[in-house]
């Protein structure tokens, strides 16, 4: 018996140098091969980039834009979503730094177009009033959004009979350059716009000091006397954004699906049916018994439920100017992500100092962060509140991908260099 045991191992053992005889002659005969082969742009699995603009805005000093442009140039067909970047540049394509004009944020959503608008929209609680697919604000330059392979976000895959898939931008930008007080145009304060009445012309609250009902288009934030009438035409200045893109037909792509999470959503803690999302809120100055034991800090949390569980394999928060960090938690606590902002230092575009300029982002490894089904998750969202922030947010952007389909395309090692091509799984499983 320990004979044949041993002489059954031995056969094992010369079976798995086979194999990883065989799989490294094929890598090496593949990479041999890219030297003499580079794949056209109708080869398989190929990631194709595109830089687009949107149509132009303009904007005087104090000025503020929120366009909304339908039917945008963007990828068609069936395809899987790898990243969106997006940055505000001039007539020349130079970015223009936050310091005079002021991203708010972007957003990006898909419709279908036909005889009436059919919206579009992610898998989170909120969206009915945040339903885009990809959206920053001031840390837009230096935010990852690169969608982890084996994964995408699909897009394309049908419309109703009579429509089109169609994609929309909104963006909100605020021209700063010769505000009496930059800070307060960029929060909204409606005394800085002088405003008592909302875009849609109600009387605005009392109680309401700041926020994005104080900054809507073609409104003018205060400005210094020099800046006011100085006879320059506005400045002209566009959206660009880029897009990269796998054809869903030639790549083997796990789709994920979008949760967009608010923590002003406070409908679990009221124990009402429907989502509550206020989308911002206000940070009021600390008393000054927090700032004598330097505890100057707002921590505003919330509970918001995941209706479809899976893996999670990428997460980033959303904060505004005075944001001090942003988690998310499991229902046992466990925490899920930490995201960071990334504050400037100097004036060049992308590190304008004083403002948020990046978030730090979550990739874990696939499969080893999961939530479940109806799982209700804990969002933290931490402020300064060494003086008062009007009109700030705390959001959170996670990708959720279904355990059974990552299983259902995990028996075969695929590579997409020089050109897509698969091993069948008996030739690697054991390797790994």
């Amino acid at each position: 018996m320990q004979q044949a045991s041993q002489q059954q191992l031995a056969t094992a053992a010369v079976g798995d140098k086979m194999k990883t005889s065989m799989l490294l002659c094929i890598v090496t005969l593949v990479s041999s091969a890219a030297a003499a082969f580079l794949p056209t742009t109708e080869a398989a699995n190929v990631l194709k980039t595109q830089t687009f603009l949107s149509p132009p805005f303009f904007l005087r000093p104090g000025g503020v834009a929120n366009k909304w442009y339908y039917d945008v140039d963007f990828p068609r067909g069936h395809v899987a979503i790898k990243s969106f970047n997006g940055d505000v540049v001039d007539e020349a394509g130079a970015p223009v730094p936050l310091h005079e004009t002021y991203l708010h944020h972007w957003l990006v959503s898909p419709y279908y177009g036909g005889p009436s608008t059919i919206p579009i929209t992610n898998s989170g609680p909120c969206k009915d009033l945040l339903g885009q697919y990809f959206g920053l604000g001031s840390e837009t330059r230096r935010t990852a959004t690169w969608v982890p392979d084996p994964y995408g976000i699909e897009i394309g895959a049908g419309a109703p009979a009579g429509y089109e898939e169609r994609w929309l931008i909104n963006v909100h930008a605020i021209d700063t350059r010769g505000a009496a007080d930059k800070l307060a145009c960029t929060e909204c304060r409606c005394d800085a716009y002088n405003v008592t009445v909302d875009e849609t012309g109600n009387r605005i609250g009392n109680g309401y000091v700041g926020g994005i009902h104080c900054c809507y288009d073609s409104l003018r934030c205060r400005v210094e006397d020099a800046f006011a009438n100085n006879g320059e035409p506005p400045r002209k200045l566009f959206l660009r954004y880029t897009v990269s893109w796998l054809d869903w037909s030639d790549a083997v792509v796990v789709p994920v699906r979008i949760y967009i999470l608010d923590v002003t959503d406070t409908a679990l803690f009221d124990g009402s049916p429907k989502p509550y999302c206020k989308i911002e809120y206000r940070v009021d100055e600390c008393n000054s018994n927090d700032r004598a034991s330097n505890n100057c800090v707002d921590m505003k949390t919330t509970k918001e439920m995941v209706s479809h569980g899976g893996d999670v394999v990428y997460a980033v928060a959303h904060l505004h100017r005075g944001g001090l960090g942003s988690s998310l938690h499991g229902q046992d606590g466990r925490l899920l992500c930490k995201s960071m902002p990334i504050y400037g230092t100097g004036q060049e575009a992308g590190n304008e100092e004083g403002y948020v300029v990046g978030m730090s982002t979550c990739y874990p490894e696939p499969g080893t962060v999961k939530v479940s089904d109806g799982e209700v998750l804990t969002m933290v969202s931490n402020y300064s509140s060494e003086r008062q922030h009007t009109g700030v947010m705390g959001h959170f952007y996670i990708l959720v991908a279904d355990h059974q389909e990552q299983a259902l395309n995990k028996p075969t090692l695929c590579f997409s260099f020089p050109y897509s091509w698969c091993l069948p799984a008996w030739m690697w499983s054991n390797q790994m």
